[in-house]
């Protein structure tokens, strides 16, 4: 628990959300569990420039705000690529949440929420930003970008269906086994598929 706590103190996050008991509410959950709140905002304009001014780690959006959305919003951070960002809705809606996917969010929390519910979020909207980074390292080209995530979340989905991992760990396996055998996480996941499909895959070294 602790060493979770080291590393949620690292992450600084921004909030926008323009009920101003909520967002009370929110910071002092993430504040709660290590995270420091670097920024406040009520609407997406200002979410963006404290978003361009902080570089924060995360970015938190309510999907219902004034000048600006927090889908508008998020199309723009996520864009820029300055950091991940989950949007906060009150509507549980799965055109809304097709929505905040296409915007770029990486993860979505419906209202009303708990802790319980705010700290996976958070963890999930890291990591996968993180992943994309990665990614996003290995390839130039946006069209080789978009196959090789879908190659890599495929051979995730197999690590994780054979080898009973959660999502990170099939990612952190991809990567590390492409850094010990100098190949591209494309090759590793391409070889994952062929001998998972062949049922000769070797079982992970942990």
């Amino acid at each position: 628990m602790a060493e979770t706590q080291t590393d949620a103190a690292r992450r600084r996050v921004l909030i926008a959300e323009d009920e101003a008991l909520i967002r009370l509410d929110l910071a002092e959950m993430l504040a709660e569990e290590g995270y420091e709140v670097v920024g406040e905002a009520g609407d997406g304009e200002a979410a963006i420039r404290l978003a361009e001014e902080l570089k924060p780690d995360l970015v938190i959006l309510d999907i219902k705000m004034p000048i600006m959305d927090g889908l508008a919003a998020a199309e723009r951070i996520a864009g820029a690529r300055i950091a991940p960002v989950i949007i906060l809705t009150a509507f549980s809606q799965r055109d809304l949440v097709e929505r905040a996917r296409a915007a770029g969010a990486m993860a979505y929390l419906v209202k009303p929420f708990q802790k319980s519910d705010l700290v996976p979020a958070v963890e999930i909207a890291l990591s996968r930003y993180s992943e994309i980074a990665a990614l996003e390292a290995e390839v130039a080209g946006l069209t080789d970008r978009l196959e090789v995530r879908k190659t890599v979340e495929r051979a995730k989905g197999a690590l994780m269906t054979t080898y009973n991992m959660s999502e990170p760990q099939a990612f952190k396996w991809i990567q590390r086994t492409a850094m010990d055998h100098r190949m591209t996480m494309k090759e590793v996941s391409e070889r994952i598929l062929a001998e998972t499909a062949g049922g000769e895959v070797a079982e992970p070294a942990q």
